[in-house]
């Protein structure tokens, strides 16, 4: 395999194309390993006036990547009109995905990074998962219990246990075996995507102050005390229940190397709060590497020239960081 990366571009008509073509321009300042993109390059054209190179099949990317973006093209997604999506461009994102997910696990890619893809239109062409992550995981043959998201900065990385519910939901989604398989999926993540061998992993508590011994819920005695025990039985280093509204400052972040947190925004506000523009989405327990910009389609600004390429650059440097970690790792 060579460290050649596929991006899908995600929707046509959303930021994807240009960040892309952003993040090629930023190569050599960013030391960002070869790649190229899987979309219609019409979409790239009409957002981003950089050189295009149209490639037949990947092993023609290192070619021209040091002179123009190597685009691999997939069906046509029709007129292309930024910040305005419709169904073509989603039948367009999706085969991009289906794609590069296949040449990932062929070994022809040796990661790949997905671009920012919108779910109401793409359940509209027949995409029933909640989001690419669960998409990915069918795809390579892995129950979506034992993958795990998560979203890393420079000073921060967060697993949430459970993710795309409403609030409501959390308490009766959340039980032992859950906490543990994303336990385990996240202790296994860091050694071989971050080359972490005996990683630290903090749980947070569900409730305010982690239930105050029952007074504020019975959520921690009942299912995350017994997941926290049985994860420590199992050899792993684990601290918890931690209170949510203490973990997450500088000496806190210290002593952990993974957060593991029990619903969506109880992770991702502070990541983002101290990684808005850097973070990246990981999807750990796959047998392939697979990031993402930590944000959507953003069309209220596509083609407006005014998407910033720095969670792209990131999600590319982390793929390609990740892939030499899993060769050191897997021997």
């Amino acid at each position: 395999m060579s460290g050649l990366l596929a991006i899908s571009a995600g929707d046509p008509a959303g930021i994807g194309p240009e960040i892309i073509g952003k993040s090629w321009q930023a190569r050599d300042e960013h030391g960002l390993a070869p790649f190229f993109a899987i979309g219609d390059p019409r979409a790239f054209a009409g957002v981003w006036s950089g050189p295009i190179a149209v490639i037949d099949t990947p092993s023609d990317a290192p070619a021209h990547f040091a002179t123009a973006l190597p685009v691999l093209p997939v069906i046509d997604s029709g007129v292309v009109v930024p910040g305005q999506p419709d169904l073509d461009g989603a039948r367009c994102a999706l085969q991009a995905l289906e794609m590069g997910v296949g040449l990932a696990r062929a070994g022809t890619a040796c990661a790949i990074v997905t671009g920012p893809i919108s779910k109401i239109q793409l359940q509209k062409v027949g995409f029933n998962f909640p989001g690419q992550t669960e998409f990915i995981a069918e795809a390579c043959g892995v129950a979506r219990q034992n993958v795990a998201m998560l979203l890393a900065g420079p000073s921060l990385r967060v697993v949430p246990i459970t993710v795309h519910i409403g609030i409501a939901q959390v308490p009766g989604a959340l039980s032992i075996d859950l906490i543990v398989n994303r336990a385990r999926a996240a202790a296994k993540g860091m050694a071989r995507n971050f080359g972490i061998e005996s990683p630290r992993l903090a749980i947070s508590g569900l409730n305010p102050h982690a239930g105050e011994q029952g007074s504020m819920g019975s959520e921690e005695a009942e299912i995350i005390i017994p997941a926290i025990e049985q994860l420590r039985a199992e050899g792993f280093d684990v601290a918890g229940p931690l209170p949510a509204d203490t973990m997450f400052h500088a000496a806190a972040r210290a002593r952990y190397d993974v957060a593991l947190c029990q619903y969506h925004d109880q992770a991702l506000i502070p990541v983002k709060a101290l990684h808005f523009d850097d973070a990246v989405n990981m999807t750990l327990g796959l047998p392939i590497v697979r990031t993402s910009p930590d944000h959507g389609t953003a069309f209220d600004i596509a083609g407006k020239d005014r998407a910033s390429p720095s969670s792209m650059i990131a999600a590319i440097r982390m793929a390609s960081a990740a892939w030499q970690h899993r060769k050191t790792y897997e021997g």
